[in-house]
């Protein structure tokens, strides 16, 4: 063993033995309890960002543990490779997708590498592999037979310059990302695939995801949005027409007021027919942003159709406005208005000077005050005709019912879920496998010309897919007759959605996967990645995963048993200001800076001399440039090092700084565990350890290293908080340095202690501890070896320190014997010099005690 610690000349070595022996490639095993893990799949961008890092090397910790509980583990990797910056990257570099993403992969592949993820190299996937998407594109011809698949017209991003349809990545501040120009809302037809058929399946199993994050359940609920409510017809004056609107507020029925329809209902085309200033406001609609956020912060239009609808209870005239707030593709397209008891609807009216109608008391049972909003609280019913002191429940039902009843209401439940558009209209993308006959029949393409494969070898000109402008791709034959081949692309979500099956059988050819496989595996037992998929990957992963069930391809109800969400990677970020008023960020690797007494920044300069502006920590991006090379940092203090510091500077929730004086300490403490190693070993051989004759001072350290082993067991295992795991293991180190090594006993524990500590070290930092135990002796790799037991008898205190109080007051501490009585302590304590003077003179009235750790005498 050197005596220095050198990480570059273990790591490679380390690496290399696990390539050749395969140490992480697993196989199917009914004999073994198998164990899945996983990390979210990377983008290949180019190269690993320190969110990456963190994510990895959470997945990584918890594989290489549970492989030392004895399980079958399997820990995969891929590339989630689809997806528009590569086009814009092949626009920039002048070059096609295939061949960047390609190079991204390989480079990629070898900065995970290097950090010493031990994955199962031998299921590696990548999305844009036709091996792989033909399966995706089966599926879909299959869902598309069982009716959960449909195409529509739907409203679309479209660049009137470049004429092209535009990713909501491509509209940066309503305009078009390459040439400036305002988007326009265009109508045209994509793909859907039905996941509101699901939309109870999955609200309902959230219920039964005990493991994972109440935030990301939360999230998903209010997404899928589930609301009892009624459908209300309303006759269309003069017409044999009605408008039909959904409402979750019955209750507030009688103080409808006015009808608002979405620029795209049909009543709004006919009433614009002949009326210009219409026709502008809808074009003006068109053209309007459709996110929540904004949509309840814009200023709301409206314009009035000149058509009326008649209140089914009262036979009053309701006047029917378009307005900029109601959607087409939310519920009817149509909302009854309350503006007594609807911010937005309140807020219309104002403008609009139209008539506001109270029907709810406040709680104080008084008429409310609507001169300033509304007044949004449910309560009873005043105002209402026959429905006059209901309460909300009992209003709700009476109404329901009436209108029921009279055939203009049914009941319903609604969602805010919304099918799953997968039409991108983009190049770099799985090709929908969809045909057009000549007579305009839409049909599957054929199993036996799937995979539909997306050209490789193309030209890249930034405005239109290359599949879309050449023709002859597009040309097919349907049983001898000709087709057209669809030409967009699939969404990247659709490749996503399913990468964790197919790591189960990634060379499996006969089907998209082997039931025996996937169902060996799944669900993952363990799945990391961000909260900032909640809503989305992490909404179609469920969702597809009850699509594969119930296309008999795998057993489980769920994809995932338990989901860690790591928190974000904040770093430095600094910058100054141009002549022209622009942010100008420098990277911190380029930066001097100046700290106070107390280690914060108070100045900073660039390599120029220039002062810049520190704006504090902040996610690492490229658009701060702060931003901090994985490379650069391993290259310098080692891959054991950053995974440490990774692990031990934050909770795995919590964002983490990124500090490079922690990294600094995570090396420094390698480096001790390296030296306190080296020093026993250089001592020569090391007898067994004798553990019934050890002293009063060997068993309280034999005390406390089976005390660490039980509880970095249960943090890592059952609460999953590294830092802390790692933090015992520190302390426990701090006391290994200090305690004599002048005996056999005292070098046979100190052996017993270092077995165990790079066993509970090996899940952080593996490269180290495979060639501290190889030092050591450890019988076989390190990586086979089980997991350190604590031993309970070791555990087990033969004295304890109870602190004494007179009054509350600490006046002393004593050892007793950990099975002393109450009396046998109070006894030692009151023959204590320092607490017998609070004692003369002085009655106790009171004795409390606390078992091992506490006695207060209360005395008077």
């Amino acid at each position: 063993m050197q005596e220095q610690y050198r990480p570059e000349d273990i790591e490679s070595h380390v690496q290399n033995h696990w390539q050749e022996n395969k140490t992480f490639q697993v196989t199917e095993d009914p004999t073994k309890e198998k164990y899945y893990c996983l990390s979210m799949l990377p983008y290949p961008s180019g190269r690993l960002h320190m969110g990456h890092v963190r994510n990895y090397t959470i997945g990584d910790v918890i594989s290489r543990y549970q492989r030392m509980q004895g399980k079958n583990v399997l820990q995969p990797i891929g590339w989630d490779a689809f997806g528009l910056p590569a086009e814009g990257a092949a626009v920039k570099n002048n070059t096609a997708p295939a061949p960047w993403t390609y190079e991204n992969i390989a480079y990629m592949k070898n900065q995970l590498k290097l950090l010493g993820f031990g994955y199962d190299w031998s299921r590696e996937l990548a999305t844009c592999d036709p091996d792989y998407y033909r399966w995706e594109q089966w599926f879909f011809t299959k869902l598309y037979e069982k009716g959960l698949v449909y195409k529509k017209t739907s409203a679309v991003n479209w660049c009137p310059n470049d004429q092209t349809v535009l990713a909501n990545e491509q509209v940066i501040d309503g305009c078009c990302w390459r040439c400036d120009t305002p988007i326009e809302r265009k109508e045209i037809p994509q793909w859907f695939i039905k996941i509101t058929a699901y939309a109870d399946q999955l609200l309902d199993d959230l219920d039964t995801l005990e493991s994972w994050p109440e935030q990301v359940k939360t999230m998903q609920r209010n997404w899928i949005g589930r609301s009892e409510g009624v459908e209300i017809k309303f006759a269309v004056d003069g017409s044999d027409d009605s408008l039909s609107v959904y409402t979750t507020r019955p209750d507030t029925f009688m103080g409808v007021t006015y009808v608002a329809i979405a620029a795209g209902h049909p009543l709004a085309a006919r009433a614009a027919q002949s009326n210009p200033s219409l026709n502008a406001f809808i074009d003006e609609c068109r053209n309007t942003k459709v996110a929540e956020a904004e949509m309840a912060t814009m200023e709301k239009k409206g314009v009035a159709t000149g058509f009326y609808v008649i209140h089914p209870l009262t036979g009053e005239k309701l006047a029917v406005w378009i307005a900029n707030f109601v959607l087409m593709d939310y519920g009817t397209g149509a909302v009854m208005a309350v503006p007594g008891h609807d911010e937005r609807d309140w807020e219309f009216a104002t403008k609009y000077n139209l008539p506001i109608k109270p029907v709810i008391l406040t709680a104080e049972g008084t008429e409310p005050d609507l001169s300033q909003q509304a007044s949004t609280e449910k309560g009873v019913l005043f105002n209402s005709g026959e429905f006059d002191g209901l309460d909300f429940d009992a209003g709700f039902n009476a109404i329901a019912d009436k209108l029921v009843s009279m055939n203009v209401g049914e009941r319903k439940i609604n969602y805010r879920l919304r099918d799953w558009g997968v039409s991108r209209q983009r190049y770099w993308g799985a090709p929908i496998p969809m045909m057009t006959l000549e007579d305009g029949t839409v049909v599957p393409t054929p199993d036996d010309q799937l995979p539909v494969i997306l050209p490789e070898d193309v030209t890249m000109n930034g405005i239109t897919s290359p599949i879309k402008a050449d023709p002859e791709w597009a040309k097919a034959t349907y049983n001898g007759q000709p087709a057209l081949r669809e030409t967009d692309t699939f969404d990247t979500f659709m490749e996503s959605s399913w990468y964790y099956a197919r790591y189960t059988c990634p060379q499996y050819d006969k089907g998209m996967l082997d039931p025996a496989a996937a169902n060996y595996w799944l669900p993952v037992d363990q799945y990391v990645g961000g909260i900032e998929h909640a809503i989305m990957h992490l909404m179609y992963f469920r969702f597809f995963h009850k699509l594969l069930r119930d296309a008999g391809l795998v057993t489980s109800d769920e994809p995932a048993k338990r989901l860690l969400c790591q928190g974000m990677v904040l770093a430095d970020a600094f910058y100054y200001t141009s002549g022209t008023g622009e942010r100008i960020w420098i990277a911190p690797s380029e930066v001097t800076v100046e700290r106070d007494d107390k280690q914060r920044i108070i100045k900073a300069f660039d390599k120029e001399g220039r002062e810049l502006v520190y704006s504090g920590m902040a996610k690492m991006s490229k658009s701060k440039n702060n931003g901090i090379d994985p490379q650069d940092i391993v290259e310098k203090y080692g891959a054991d090092t950053v995974r440490l510091f990774m692990m031990f500077a934050s909770p795995a929730e919590m964002t983490l700084e990124w500090q490079e004086s922690g990294v600094e300490g995570a090396n420094r403490f390698l480096k001790r565990l390296w030296r306190l190693a080296y020093d026993h070993l250089s001592k020569g051989a090391v007898s067994e350890l004798n553990v019934t004759a050890l002293n009063d001072e060997q068993k309280a350290l034999r005390r406390d290293l089976h005390k660490t082993i039980a509880k970095v067991n249960d943090d890592i295992g059952r609460r999953q908080i590294f830092n802390t795991a790692i933090a015992a293991v520190m302390e426990l180190m701090n006391k290994l340095t200090r305690a004599p090594q002048e005996s056999e006993q005292d070098r046979a524990l100190m052996q017993e202690a270092l077995l165990a500590v790079v066993r509970l070290l090996y899940p952080f930092t593996p490269h180290i501890c495979f060639t501290l135990w190889q030092s050591l002796g450890g019988q076989g790799d390190i990586d086979s070896s089980p997991w350190p037991v604590a031993d309970e008898a070791a555990m087990v205190e033969d004295e304890k320190l109870v602190v004494v109080q007179v009054n509350g007051k600490v006046r002393s501490k004593i050892t007793v014997a950990a099975d002393i009585t109450e009396e046998q302590v109070k006894a030692i304590a009151m023959a204590d010099p320092q607490i017998a003077k609070y004692l003369d003179g002085v009655t106790i009235r009171k004795v409390i005690y606390v078992p091992g750790k506490l006695l207060n005498l209360v005395v008077g």
